[in-house]
């Protein structure tokens, strides 16, 4: 009994506390959700359950989705048989359960990309025993640096690959280079077949700090005052050189 009446005195008090606040916020001219928003500080009470501030979720710069790279390997069609069964003429009439395991459809990436490189080579080669030539290099390392590519899309981190990507574009670089200067007819054939897009080196690999470009500007500057002087001592040389050969006459005339 007596635990009922204190029920009953708290449920009173808290009616005559949230009636309390409620003329409190129309006083104000606050409506009660604005006011049970606001906290203690807009003038409701303290006991009056009031909920938390919201929390405040600035806008973030939406991130740019990456443009997947398109794998090397997606022309190769998953019914193609491996390399190495390719010539086998009893692997073209199995059933269809064992040409399957024959297939592409249940190859490894490396067996993929092994024969992606020898259609590569097939393009460039001079002929069918051309295995070493520069234009054959060059495809192998095209291969791999797709690879590679692919590889790091996935994996941005992995600095070992990205290291022997570089790599392989650096040797690259250096063979069409040597191609280019070499067999230009070849040189053109290569880049178009293996699609590749050649660049020219810079002119200085160096950064150009202040002190560089001075030492620059001056040895330009006294590169000019040198050829200046070169061309001043020539000019007086052939005047020299014509003022005795008109002396070289009267001398002639007077002996005789």
């Amino acid at each position: 009994m007596f635990a009922n009446m204190a029920l009953r005195a708290v449920l009173k008090s808290s009616a005559a506390v949230l009636r309390e606040s409620g003329s409190l916020c129309a006083a104000a001219a606050v409506t009660p959700s604005a006011c049970r928003w606001s906290g203690p500080r807009a003038g409701c009470v303290a006991g009056s359950f009031a909920d938390p501030p919201p929390v405040r979720h600035y806008v973030r710069a939406a991130k740019k989705k990456q443009t997947d790279l398109q794998s090397q390997l997606s022309d190769l069609p998953p019914s193609m048989l491996k390399m190495e069964y390719s010539a086998i003429p009893l692997a073209q009439t199995t059933n269809d359960l064992v040409k399957r395991l024959l297939s592409l459809e249940l190859a490894s990436h490396s067996e993929k990309l092994q024969l992606k490189k020898e259609q590569l080579i097939a393009k460039v080669q001079r002929d069918e025993n051309d295995r070493s030539s520069l234009e054959v290099q060059v495809a192998i390392l095209t291969a791999r640096i797709r690879n590679y590519q692919e590889h790091l899309q996935k994996h941005h981190k992995d600095k070992a690959n990205k290291r022997r990507m570089l790599m392989a574009i650096d040797k690259r670089k250096k063979i069409l280079k040597n191609l280019r200067l070499l067999r230009y007819d070849a040189f053109e054939k290569v880049c178009e077949q293996l699609g590749i897009t050649y660049t020219f080196p810079p002119e200085y690999y160096r950064r150009a700090t202040r002190r560089w470009l001075a030492k620059k500007a001056l040895c330009i500057k006294v590169f000019k005052e040198v050829q200046k002087q070169k061309a001043e001592q020539r000019q007086k040389m052939k005047q020299t050189l014509v003022s005795t050969e008109t002396e070289s006459p009267k001398t002639n005339t007077v002996e005789t």
